[in-house]
């Protein structure tokens, strides 16, 4: 397989994640945002929308959108699960993820950043823009967490929801939210530091970091 993303990304970041979680080789092809790379005539005819994450996988098929992306994985590659097995179980990962993917990072990605800057605001802005998004979520999510987590988002091992929120709290720190209000969400982080899936898929450890 071969993905196609950006090491900043978070939607390449929880694709990574969660490939890595289900043991999956996979090569990178890394497309610089920043330069627009993204918008390619190469690049376009492979994923018309021109975002990452885009994957090609052995069959020839070329995945877009992250949450489908995640759901193909599980579907096709189940073990070890990223869902529950109760529809119960499922519906709540899918909302805690749901959080971060339809709430938070939407509002928060590059090109809506772009156009924040563009109506005039300064860092400063941008920061308090991304934050209002990131702090609305995260309140809910640390509730949600005290219901259903035993050590990951939902129950005792990561789940679909942990791929989403890890590269949500590397984006928060990069716009400067202060995090101290939501230690559960900050426990996960720290086992998801020493868990090797979420090492390998870090944004530093990418081939094209900075």
């Amino acid at each position: 397989m071969i993905l196609h993303g950006y090491w900043r990304s978070g939607t390449s970041y929880r694709t990574r994640i969660a490939l890595n979680l289900k043991g999956l080789e996979y090569q990178q092809a890394t497309l610089d945002l920043r330069a627009g790379a993204q918008k390619s005539d190469a690049y376009l005819r492979l994923n018309p929308q021109g975002l990452v994450p885009a994957l090609e996988t052995d069959d020839g098929l070329v995945l877009t959108q992250s949450p489908a992306i995640l759901e193909w994985l599980e579907e096709t590659h189940p073990e070890p699960p990223l869902l529950p097995r109760d529809a119960a179980g499922r519906a709540q990962v899918r909302a805690m993820a749901a959080v971060i993917g339809c709430d938070i990072h939407p509002l928060n990605n590059l090109r809506v950043l772009k156009a924040v800057r563009e109506l005039g605001a300064d860092q400063v802005g941008v920061d308090a823009w991304a934050g209002r998004w990131i702090i609305d979520g995260f309140t809910a999510l640390e509730a949600l967490i005290a219901r259903h987590g035993d050590g990951w988002c939902f129950g005792a091992s990561p789940t679909l929801a942990d791929c989403y929120l890890i590269p949500q709290l590397y984006s928060a720190r990069r716009f400067n939210v202060d995090l101290a209000a939501f230690p559960r969400l900050l426990e996960i982080e720290a086992r998801a530091e020493a868990h090797p899936a979420f090492i390998a898929a870090r944004p530093e450890n990418q081939p094209d970091a900075d």
